[in-house]
């Protein structure tokens, strides 16, 4: 929840950020003056600042990046994950003054600035990340102009720390929020197949990035992007030779199980990456959980067990799936297992039925930002569904 006014003169007015344990941070207004509240959570990743604010997976979470220096290259018009920034607000350490790149066609300040981004700068981010590492995620405003004036009593008064705290607290929380209709499309649409058409693919928008349906078209694949309420009916008109759950905001277990279930059911081709594969789970019967404070980042060490290889992969979740590490699992669409773990604190990150073809990842193999290791994913669905059509 953003309320904010647009303007560049802001950049030494001070602002607040008050977490809901009442910790609480001051320095400067950065990007749009006024208030926000949403989930605090921090990303490692020091590099892909544009895709990360333009994934509607950030829907309703106040970003802090652990990186201290962003906003060098400025924003261009090619980078966007999506149709606008979805972060609830953005609190950096350093930012730049003057962006360098010559993709740049303005300033990260201006971007959040016009798109009413309420953020902070000159925080002290790592001693908040080390807060949030401790404490867990958890709800946070940024007050900034009017916003901390109406909390002090007047220009130069002392601000109310306990009523922006009360404010905060009454913020709605993350664990039970349904949010993938409020960021995913209206309408459906296509992305085409680059050269010539393969396969079809469904593509369930959860909070889908750009970058996705862009791979899989790059491999022959017609992608049809349907809203996340898309029932069976809408999804099989397309006449899939896969289906895809997209990335998302949200608490897994608010979501709808009915398309996963009957995809299962038909034995059509599944592949599903972060939300998809946490309602994957869902659907074998497995449970998810709220991390402590997630996964987000563009560097995060993940093993395929399938083929005992390491890679670096770009996160974004704040809930897991809770299944066995160690064990074949009976589900009511046959035997799983855990295909790929994190191996900074075994999460799983990963899920593959042995008995249908579906198979899922906790993170996003699309590389926007973030390494190229998880690429063969997409080569994976393809053979899933050549083997399907063979």
């Amino acid at each position: 929840m953003t309320t904010s006014t647009r303007g560049s003169a802001h950049q030494a007015s001070p602002a607040v950020l008050v977490l809901e344990d009442g910790r609480t941070f001051r320095g400067r207004a950065y990007g749009a003056v006024g208030e926000t509240f949403g989930e605090a959570v921090f990303s490692t990743g020091m590099t892909g600042y544009q895709e990360t604010l333009t994934d509607p997976s950030y829907h309703r979470q106040v970003v802090v990046m652990t990186a201290p220096h962003v906003g060098n290259t400025g924003v261009n018009d090619e980078d966007a994950e999506s149709r606008r920034i979805w972060v609830a607000g953005y609190v950096v350490r350093d930012p730049a003054r003057t962006p360098s790149n010559w993709r740049s066609r303005r300033s990260l300040d201006d971007e959040l600035t016009a798109q009413g981004v309420v953020g902070i700068s000159g925080i002290d981010t790592r001693a908040l990340t080390r807060h949030l590492r401790e404490r867990g995620a958890m709800r946070v405003g940024i007050f900034s102009g009017d916003a901390l004036v109406n909390a002090s009593g007047g220009p130069g008064s002392q601000v109310d720390e306990a009523t922006l705290l009360a404010r905060v607290q009454q913020a709605p929380e993350m664990s039970g929020a349904d949010l993938s209709a409020e960021v995913a499309t209206a309408e459906t649409y296509v992305v085409p197949a680059i050269g010539v058409k393969r396969f079809t693919v469904a593509a369930l928008d959860l909070g889908i990035k750009g970058m996705t349906p862009h791979r899989m078209a790059e491999r022959g694949i017609e992608v049809h992007v349907l809203p996340a309420t898309a029932t069976l009916d809408e999804v099989y008109a397309t006449r899939p030779d896969g289906v895809f759950l997209s990335n998302g905001p949200g608490d897994p277990a608010t979501a709808d199980l009915t398309v996963v279930r009957g995809v299962l059911e038909r034995g059509t081709p599944l592949f599903g990456i972060c939300f998809g594969n946490q309602l994957l789970g869902r659907a074998l019967g497995f449970g998810t959980y709220k991390l402590k404070y997630g996964h987000r980042g563009i560097n995060q060490p993940v093993q395929d067990r399938t083929t005992g290889k390491v890679e670096v992969t770009a996160h974004n979740h704040g809930f897991a799936v809770d299944a066995p590490l160690d064990q074949v699992s009976d589900t009511p669409f046959g035997r799983a297992e855990v295909s790929h773990v994190c191996l900074n604190d075994n999460v799983v990150e990963g899920l593959r039925l042995l008995d249908r073809p579906a198979f899922s990842v906790q993170y996003h193999p699309e590389a926007a930002a973030g390494p190229h290791d998880a690429a063969y994913l997409f080569d994976r669905f393809v053979s899933l569904m050549e083997d399907q059509r063979a």
